[in-house]
């Protein structure tokens, strides 16, 4: 038997003020149905998932106790009430643990020093780390978990909800399309996430500016604190197309309005990018920058995308060149890989780990 202890009380209403697209979200798919959950009193005066404190939950280690679990898995230490149950239950029951933190963005200094003496800490608490890929799994081994400790866990949407079994998505797509302006012969180059500086959409309209081709066009999907920029940069720019923020239900449409994919993050933050697996899901080639952490594993360069250095306008504009010969047959080689990277390995890794 399995039961959620959701630690964000507050997120039960629904809505709720997200900073980066700048305006309240209320997912239109249901989260809540088929398993057992609660949600535990969140009694910070700031809640939500932005600090340490925001998750502060007296009554959780008595929750957790009176449900007497087998095992505990615990998603991220960084909130007030999550470091403390991996210390209460450490050594109680085993304690699995999720995260996707990379060493991509590390800088050197006495900081780096101190907070990997911290997180060595932190880790000990745990008895098995399911990691999501190569850039994650090289963070806990630096951070002293033992290979014995590691297990694979792929990072992992579900895929099914973005295929396009009876062409349904296709068709309103190529109308949509139409009703951007966008021809049957145009190569869509797509953006769909925060317009905010960590995911540096602002390159695409760089790329935009030096592309020769006619055909190649761009579409920046999404909202931020970077939007008005962006809109009066692209103002000047007839080969670039804006839309807002599209619901879950809706993104598989989205995916498909564009014949690229491109996540040209410079960071700090962008721990794995599941837009690649979204877009890869959907038929798409994708392109990524190298501060994007699922890149090196989603991406086989030439095969169905490209990993270029962030920032790289002249490498990026090379590689969407290379890409836009054969966009649908790269596509395919997305779907290809994307098919393994699912929630029954999830399961399967789960299971295996209480079993063993």
């Amino acid at each position: 038997m399995i039961k959620v202890f959701y630690t964000w009380e507050q997120s039960k209403l629904g809505e709720n003020f997200d900073p980066g697209f700048g305006q309240i979200i209320e997912w239109d798919i249901p989260l809540l149905g088929g398993y057992e959950y609660s949600f535990v009193k969140n009694v910070s005066p700031d809640p939500g998932t932005h600090k340490f404190k925001g998750i502060v939950n007296p009554d959780l280690k008595e929750e957790l106790t009176e449900w007497a679990p087998d095992a505990l898995f615990v998603f991220g230490w960084s909130f007030d009430s999550h470091l403390k149950c991996l210390r209460y239950f450490h050594g109680k029951i085993p304690i699995l643990f999720r995260g996707d933190s990379t060493l991509l963005d590390e800088q050197e200094g006495l900081k780096k020093i101190l907070r990997r003496i911290f997180l060595k800490w932190v880790y000990r608490h745990i008895d098995i780390a399911l990691y999501t890929g190569t850039n994650n799994k090289a963070y806990f081994e630096k951070h002293g978990l033992r290979n014995g400790q590691l297990v694979f866990a792929p990072h992992a949407i579900d895929n099914s909800r973005f295929a396009d079994v009876d062409g349904t998505y296709s068709l309103r797509a190529k109308e949509w399309r139409a009703q951007l302006g966008f021809t049957q012969d145009d190569i869509v180059v797509l953006f769909a996430g925060k317009l905010e500086p960590k995911k540096d959409p602002g390159i695409l309209l760089k790329l935009a500016r030096i592309v020769k081709n006619s055909r190649l066009k761009f579409l920046l999907v999404g909202n931020g604190k970077l939007e008005n920029d962006l809109k009066k940069e692209a103002a000047s720019l007839e080969n670039v197309r804006f839309l807002d923020f599209q619901n879950q239900q809706t993104m598989p449409v989205v995916y498909r309005l564009g014949d690229i994919f491109v996540l040209p993050s410079v960071g700090p933050g962008e721990t794995w990018g599941l837009a690649l697996n979204e877009a890869m899901a959907s038929g798409l080639p994708v392109l990524a920058s190298d501060k994007v952490g699922g890149a090196v594993d989603l991406i086989q360069q030439g095969q169905n995308g490209y990993i270029f250095p962030h920032g790289n306008v002249e490498q990026l504009h090379k590689h969407l060149l290379n890409i836009s010969t054969k966009p649908a047959l790269m596509g395919q080689h997305s779907e290809e890989i994307i098919r393994s990277w699912n929630f029954s390995a999830i399961v399967n890794s789960i299971q295996s780990t209480l079993i063993r």
